[in-house]
């Protein structure tokens, strides 16, 4: 009886032991975890670059169409006063 429970309490050490992740899966899961932050933080960067090109398109855009409407003016005042 003696020798089983000490096969059984060795093999329930080895058997905890082994439950744990080796240094080469907390390794790899740490460079998984790093891959993972670069990539979210390229994505952040990348979405304010689509909102600032949004942003100056638009600004552009609004110049460019005060600019049509003031010579347009222009254009009607000049017409007017022949």
């Amino acid at each position: 009886m003696k020798k089983l429970f000490f096969s059984l309490a060795i093999a329930a050490m080895f058997s905890f032991v082994a439950c744990g992740p080796s240094a080469e899966e907390v390794k790899k899961q740490k460079e998984a975890d790093s891959i993972a932050t670069a990539q979210v933080e390229q994505q952040r960067i990348d979405s304010i670059a689509a909102i600032e090109k949004v942003k100056t398109d638009s600004i552009a855009a609004v110049v460019a169409k005060a600019k049509e409407d003031s010579i347009a003016a222009a254009g009607a005042k000049k017409g007017k006063k022949k």
